[in-house]
């Protein structure tokens, strides 16, 4: 039957009305609820605290220039967030799962949340079912464990149009669900409910109402935040009891140096560094054709150890090319740069006439495009001719055949192609020839080729033979096909070779045509593992073994399953490719499932943390390498952020000490977020890779950026900045320079210390004679920016007073930048020290 499905207009229509096939945690946030949730961050509680306590201190002019410049921090922080969101709007529409419908008569394959009620879907094996719909036509096996929990598929049929909609888990009825899967069958449905609506709808309501289990980062993160925020909140009251009992403020000048030292120590970055490092460092992974599914793979790219990955279409160029003629003795191969002679001419002519005008198996694809290309112009191509009978595949004949009216009256030409060892049977061929020709196909199939005889033969009537074994015969040669290697995929391996990832070739295919394929690009093979004898080994056994074999070969899926888990008892970090619904355990049991985009299933695609766009095996590696770089960039960020909070808590609570006024107030830590952001979301986020990343050993997947030994460096880089900072105010306050001037210096002096801390945090422990790390536009702008900055609010008067310099004219500019250049000399000097004595250790890949 033929369906016509919803028109256009219609479907438009009902859209609108019912909205998005989307459940409740599939939706994006709304501008307005991620602004309520910037303005919820603690630091700018803080920041418009501030400006309050300022217009309370009876300065308006300074209370409106805090919250003026509160307001542009919170826009910089939106742009952010935006940018971010439309990172992750990308990433959803590319993730997004696809679905044939029938509209106006046509089939078409739309977005899943396009899906509308009334719709046609085509369900076929390996699909997920968008939408819950009624059968119409065909039957199929649906897993229904996401509703049900029990993993035996069960019976879909078509049934009665007035059946009320039944319960998920019962057979034989004809109702399909939104979430479950096809795993055999084809059949029409029509879309009943979407969305909310859905028997999943409910599920998704109360998910919508839960959190996602925190990562490995996440949880290390907010675990490090909390650690800053309570130690922050002890320095902040600390720091008023001070100000109040120790030094003699006034309560409101004490709520402000508490206000400033808690905005100094708090760490208000970080959570936005880890949203825009992995929502973006997804989105630049897309980028490259690997699709991030959980945040989570990003994390676990840089510790792979072992990569797992089929062979055809992942190291191979999935498409069949006619690699070898073999005729009495001698071979042809294409490509080589000899012409085509004449003597192998009649073998591909009648493989040709034994293959279908428009054949679709990809040999056969292969065949008829070598036959148009190298026969045209001569007497051996016929594609005027037309077959009067085909023979098919008829066990345990493994060959077919074409008749064709010869030139002579009647009589019937026949040409057959197949299995060699069937082709030399329809020949019967003497014994001795048998044997030639079967040397040569081993001799063929260890170069990796899939081998099919071709035959000629001749029938004296137009009244034909019933069985292809009646007709004589005359044997002509062999042809050999293979599918070729990736040209990158040579290069790729040896570059996982270098960063200590071992390649792992899993494929269905023959020993024989998997050792050719490894040998071509890398893999060693000098041991090769078959599915028979992995069902023969104990575990341990497979264990010892799978350290020294790369190639395993004729798989099956539960065998795959079984490598994955035992690998993974060795220790490795391991990250499988897979395509079809039978490997869609293997994807769940690696730590990173890796599905194919190009030829996978929507169920191997919804197991797999990544999803390879292309297919490409060059992609996934080049997947790694983005995945190393967003790991080291995050962690440089992160170690700056600790860095460059240590002088600001020093700052903020020394000059207490000697019972003295603000070096710091709120209104300069503002001005610093405005370098301190910038640099850690856009900065490092941006900053290239180093050459030699990909030479790293894989990381310690347990090992975080927020570990001991990775913030050791940005600890000593604080210290040392804040102790170089902290004796100049000592020895201004020895001297008896006025206040004015002390806070100009050493403000100025920490604004310019934090680009130096930029320069000390990108890329760490870079090998000498690897040249310097390439430049990042973002440094250079924020470079002339920052200067032109310090420029501006010292040279006009209404900015000076702003920021307590106001006693300074600019004629005393040199008195100001000797003592500034002195400091940041020093913290420069310390700077380098500190990382020639533990910056190799800051390595992302060696903490």
């Amino acid at each position: 039957m033929e369906w016509k499905g919803l028109e256009k207009a219609d479907a438009l229509r009902l859209l609108a009305e019912d909205g998005e096939n989307l459940l409740p945690q599939d939706r994006p946030p709304s501008v307005f609820s991620r602004a309520m949730k910037i303005l919820s961050e603690p630091m700018f509680l803080l920041l418009l605290g501030g400006g309050g306590l300022y217009l309370l201190l009876g300065d308006p002019s300074e209370g409106f220039f805090l919250l003026s410049f509160v307001i542009v921090v919170i826009l910089m922080t939106f742009v952010q967030e935006q940018k971010t969101e439309r990172a992750l709007e990308a990433l959803r529409n590319l993730s997004s799962p696809q679905a044939m419908v029938v509209r106006g008569g046509i089939r078409i394959m739309i977005p899943s949340k396009d899906v509308v009620r009334g719709d046609i879907l085509v369900l076929e094996e390996g699909v997920r079912v968008p939408a819950d719909a009624r059968l119409l036509e065909g039957r199929l096996e649906v897993d229904e464990s996401l509703l049900t929990g029990e993993s035996a598929p069960v019976a879909k049929v078509p049934g009665q149009d007035t059946l009320p909609f039944g319960r998920p888990g019962e057979n034989t009825i004809p109702f399909v669900y939104a979430g479950t899967t096809v795993t055999s069958g084809e059949a029409i449905s029509r879309v009943e409910a979407t969305g909310e609506r859905t028997a999943v709808g409910a599920i998704g309501r109360s998910l919508a109402r839960l959190e996602a289990g925190k990562s490995l980062l996440e949880a290390s993160s907010l675990r490090f935040v909390r650690i800053f925020s309570v130690v922050g909140v002890c320095l902040a009251v600390g720091d008023f009891l001070l100000s109040r009992f120790w030094a003699g403020k006034g309560i409101l000048e004490s709520l402000l140096a508490g206000l400033a030292l808690a905005m100094a120590v708090l760490p208000e970055e970080i959570p936005v560094i880890l949203t825009i490092f992995l929502a973006l460092g997804s989105w630049r992974l897309s980028r490259t054709h690997v699709l991030s599914r959980r945040f989570s793979a990003v994390e676990t790219l840089g510790s792979i150890t072992v990569l797992a990955v089929d062979k055809t279409g992942t190291l191979t160029q999935n498409r069949m090319v006619l690699s070898e003629i073999a005729v009495r003795g001698r071979e042809y191969r294409p490509g080589e740069g000899e012409a085509f002679p004449e003597e192998f001419h009649e073998t591909v002519e009648f493989a040709v006439l034994a293959t279908p005008r428009f054949p679709s198996d990809p040999m056969e694809q292969a065949l008829v495009g070598f036959g148009q290309s190298y026969l045209v112009g001569t007497e051996h191509l016929h594609e005027t001719w037309k077959a009067v009978r085909v023979y098919g595949l008829e066990p345990p004949v493994l060959a077919m055949a074409r008749a064709y009216p010869a030139e002579s009256p009647e009589k019937v030409l026949f040409a057959t192609k197949g299995s060699p060892e069937s082709v030399l049977d329809l020949c019967h061929v003497p014994q001795a020839e048998f044997g030639e020709v079967m040397s040569q196909v081993d001799r063929m199939a260890r170069q990796g080729y899939r081998v099919l005889g071709v035959a000629r033969g001749t029938w004296p009537s137009l009244a034909l033979p019933e069985i292809l074994h009646d007709v004589p015969f005359a044997f002509l040669g062999l042809l050999g096909f293979c599918d070729p290697p990736r040209k990158d995929a040579g290069e790729a391996v040896r570059e996982c070779v270098g960063a200590g990832i071992r390649v792992v070739m899993m494929t269905g295919d023959y020993p024989e045509t998997a050792r050719a394929i490894a040998r071509d690009v890398g893999i060693p093979d000098s041991d090769v593992v078959t599915g028979t004898e992995i069902d023969s080994l104990s575990d341990p056994v497979l264990k010892a073994r799978l350290v020294r074999t790369s190639v395993c070969a004729r798989l099956l899926p539960e065998q795959k399953l079984r490598l994955v888990r035992l690998l993974r008892e060795n220790g490795e970090i391991v990250a499988v490719t897979g395509d079809g619904v039978n490997d869609a355990p293997a994807l769940k049991a690696a730590q990173i499932g890796i599905a194919m985009g190009g030829r996978g299933t929507d169920v191997a695609r919804q197991s797999a943390a990544l999803v390879l766009l292309n297919d490409s095996f060059r992609s996934l590696v080049g997947g790694i390498r983005l995945g190393r770089l967003i790991f080291e960039n995050l962690s440089s960020a992160l170690r700056f952020a600790l860095a460059v909070h240590i002088p600001l808590v020093g700052l903020s609570l020394f000059p207490l000490l000697y019972k003295g006024t603000l070096i710091l107030a709120p209104l300069h830590i503002v001005l610093l977020q405005l370098i301190i952001d910038p640099a850690c979301s856009l900065l490092f986020e941006s900053e290239p890779a180093r050459r030699d990343l990909m030479k790293d050993p894989p990381r310690s997947p347990d090992r975080t950026p927020f570990g001991w030994r990775s913030l050791e460096v940005a600890l000593w880089q604080g210290l040392g900045v804040t102790g170089i900072l902290l004796g100049g105010f000592v020895l201004f306050h020895a001297l008896g320079w006025p206040l004015d001037r002390v806070r100009a210096v050493l403000f100025l002096a920490l604004v310019l210390t934090v680009l130096l801390l930029i320069l000390a945090n990108r890329t760490p422990g870079a090998p000498k004679g690897k040249g310097k790390p390439p430049e990042n536009p973002v440094t250079i702008r924020l470079f002339i920016a920052v200067p032109l900055f310090l420029a501006l609010f010292y040279t006009i008067p209404f900015l000076r007073n702003r920021m307590g310099w106001g006693a300074l004219p600019p004629a005393s500019l040199l008195s100001i930048l000797a003592p500034v250049l002195g400091l940041v000399l020093m913290v420069g000097l310390a700077l380098w020290g500190i990382r020639a004595i533990r910056g190799e250790g800051a390595r992302s890949g060696r903490v």
